[in-house]
């Protein structure tokens, strides 16, 4: 069976309904070891780190 709806649903309370659908920024942070601004969770892609450890090593 498919859905059937019984009566049809508007422009405006359509177009309300998909009001909500919006992207955010993604949030950043400064890395606690170079400073450089990186997303939260994440090994810093500038020096390599997480939680003021080396993870990756990175060459230059």
């Amino acid at each position: 069976m498919s859905i059937c709806p019984k009566n049809r649903s508007s422009k405006a309370r359509r177009d309300k309904r998909r009001a909500n659908w919006k992207m955010s920024a993604s949030n950043l942070v400064k890395c606690s070891k170079c400073g450089a601004l990186m997303m939260p969770h994440r090994v810093c892609k500038a020096c390599g780190s997480y939680n003021k450890k080396e993870i990756v090593s990175i060459e230059d």
